[in-house]
């Protein structure tokens, strides 16, 4: 089902696009006869399924059950444990790595096995979307270079001898995108895979400036990491301009390969662009607009934006002066899934029309999920979902994740052909997420809790009474705002007041307790600023009870959200604070992955 994407030129994209979303089913159809074929021999379908070598669709809705990422662990700890036995996959295509999934699993993230054509995939779909934005983008598109940070995070080897890295990582490493890297971006391949996440900042905006003019537009993968490119740039200007106006690096770049790239771009002292970097820092004030006249050219801001990413589309308008913000591809670390047929919209109508070659997909009525039914039989086709209705996805890959609950929780829009387009809605379980990162309700009442009795161990008559949170997008990065009403006595009394140094190691308490993930964000990536405690006046969760009323919420079933995104609501809770405290000092993490063999073989 997959054809390479070097193979096609534009035209030929655009019909491909066409001929895969004409007739959804059939390809749909082949395709699960294609992933059944090469994995019969897998233990998880023969032994564990019983599908004893059945590529039909109706044995495979009988036989196979609806999973979640603890039904499969067992099977990928064996693998990435060195059991090369055909456990998820056959023998002719067995997993060659793992992804590490920004979803979190008992506080790890989570591995999710892939195949040696699995990226051939994920390539294939990146290279159908830039034919279609071309579409819709004024002429001379091609004629430029596109301004794109990216980062690698580290990689890891499993126990059997497995890399284990971030898909994004993966993706970046491989030969077929470093040719296109060369051919479009300004920066050089190096200054990208510098692990080191200051000294790649630093290279690849140096790049983009010396190369100001020939950006036609400015991406990175999410819309936090363009936002940390312009705050980057507002924190760094001065030492940037005395590069340029020295034609030299600073000595604060210290790896050499990265050295040796970037002076092939910085080959002479140019005083005159220096002399604009230095107006543009000193003059820029707060940054507003400052995107669009550092790179004049540039058509479009090219990043996702849906999701857990909507909340900073405000502020991305504020930077580039209003500049159109593309959202291209929706893709995850189990597969590669749809891309955006409407490149320029208004990001907050962005859908995406699913690929039916990428993987097998179905749907859970969110109405099931809700009652957690976990009723495979209630799987609706991608060919036969219902406009205007809400699906959490469920996949079955080549790489051997069978009927798995992605999480994501989807809304069709409309059709494309007989391709059914979808909008992000949210993550199932997901309460806060600024980056990569996720914490649901549970992960947040846990480090709650954990900082409340610290709080009562240290002042005895200071009790928490009531919580809710936010992410705090008006900072680069964002950060946790958690909102904390005390008891009424503790405030009258002034010991709320004189505990100030204490709601601080609270702040570092809860972020101690949080996932590997949001810590590895906070520490090694710098993508998440100190969490925040914001102590409000007693009162203020009768006051949001009497807003959220109001506003057509029952009186009887009315329960204080244990996060808020209601502009009102963070309005109310903003005018309420009394006091805030941020969290002193970065939290615990440690590179090292831990790999379990997971027990006894299932």
């Amino acid at each position: 089902m997959t054809i390479p994407a070097k193979e096609m030129d534009a035209e030929k994209k655009l019909g491909f696009i066409e001929e895969m979303t004409t007739d959804v089913d059939a390809v749909q159809e082949r395709v699960l006869q294609e992933i059944l074929a090469r994995n019969a021999e897998a233990e998880y379908l023969a032994n564990k399924c019983g599908l004893a070598g059945a590529t039909d669709r109706a044995t495979f809705r009988a036989k196979v059950p609806m999973v979640e990422y603890e039904d499969l662990e067992p099977y990928i700890r064996r693998i990435a444990s060195g059991d090369r036995s055909p456990i998820l996959t056959g023998p002719e295509h067995p997993v060659t790595e793992l992804f590490t999934s920004s979803g979190t699993s008992g506080g790890e993230r989570k591995l999710i096995p892939s195949v040696e054509d699995q990226r051939e995939r994920r390539q294939l779909l990146e290279s159908l979307t830039m034919p279609v934005v071309s579409q819709h983008v004024p002429a001379g598109l091609d004629k430029g270079k596109g301004l794109y940070f990216h980062f690698v995070r580290s990689e890891t080897m499993t126990p059997g001898g497995l890399l284990a890295r971030p898909v994004l990582t993966g993706l970046f490493k491989s030969q077929r995108f470093r040719e296109l890297l060369a051919s479009y971006n300004t920066s050089p391949e190096a200054a990208m895979l510098c692990e080191d996440t200051f000294q790649s900042m630093y290279a690849q905006m140096l790049c983009g400036l010396c190369q100001r003019h020939s950006v036609v537009r400015v991406g990175a993968p999410f819309a936090s990491g363009v936002l940390r490119a312009i705050r980057f740039f507002l924190y760094n200007w001065e030492q940037l301009a005395a590069d340029i106006d020295a034609g030299k690096l600073s000595d604060r770049v210290t790896d050499p390969s990265v050295r040796e790239a970037v002076a092939g771009i910085l080959r002479r002292p140019d005083p005159e662009l220096a002399q604009f970097i230095r107006v543009e820092g000193s003059s820029s004030g707060d940054g507003a607009g400052i995107l669009a006249r550092i790179w004049p050219g540039t058509k479009y801001l090219d990043t996702i934006v849906t999701g857990s990413m909507a909340h900073y589309v405000p502020t991305l308008n504020y930077y580039s002066g209003g500049l159109p913000i593309v959202s291209r591809i929706y893709a995850s670390s189990e597969c590669a899934l749809g891309i955006n047929l409407r490149p320029m919209c208004d990001p907050t109508e962005v859908s995406y029309t699913i690929m039916p070659n990428m993987a097998y997909f179905e749907f859970l009525p969110v109405a099931v999920e809700e009652e957690d039914s976990g009723d495979a039989r209630q799987l609706v086709e991608l060919a036969r979902v219902e406009a205007g209705r809400e699906y959490e996805l469920v996949v079955t890959t080549y790489a051997g994740l069978c009927r798995y609950r992605v999480g994501d929780v989807l809304r069709v829009t409309g059709f494309h052909n007989a391709a059914p387009e979808f909008r992000f809605v949210r993550r199932r379980n997901v309460l806060l997420s600024v980056d990569a990162d996720k914490t649901d309700e549970a992960e947040l009442q846990r480090a709650v809790e954990r900082a409340s009795a610290l709080l009562l161990r240290t002042h005895g008559g200071v009790t928490l009474l009531d919580y809710t949170s936010r992410a705090c997008t008006e900072t680069i990065p964002g950060h946790y705002v958690i909102y904390w009403e005390l008891l009424a006595a503790a405030v009258a009394d002034g010991s709320a007041q004189r505990c100030g140094g204490v709601l601080e190691r609270c702040c570092l308490e809860m972020e101690e307790a949080l996932n590997w993930v949001y810590r590895e964000d906070r520490v090694a990536h710098a993508s998440i600023g100190p969490l925040e405690i914001r102590v409000v006046q007693p009162g203020t969760s009768e006051e949001l009870a009497d807003l959220a009323v109001s506003r057509g919420a029952s009186v009887g079933q009315y329960k204080v959200p244990r996060c808020v995104t209601a502009p009102q609501a963070i309005e109310l809770l903003d005018s309420r604070v009394a006091s805030s405290h941020f969290s002193p000092a970065l939290p615990h993490w440690t590179p090292d992955q831990r790999f379990q063999s997971g027990g006894d073989k299932p």
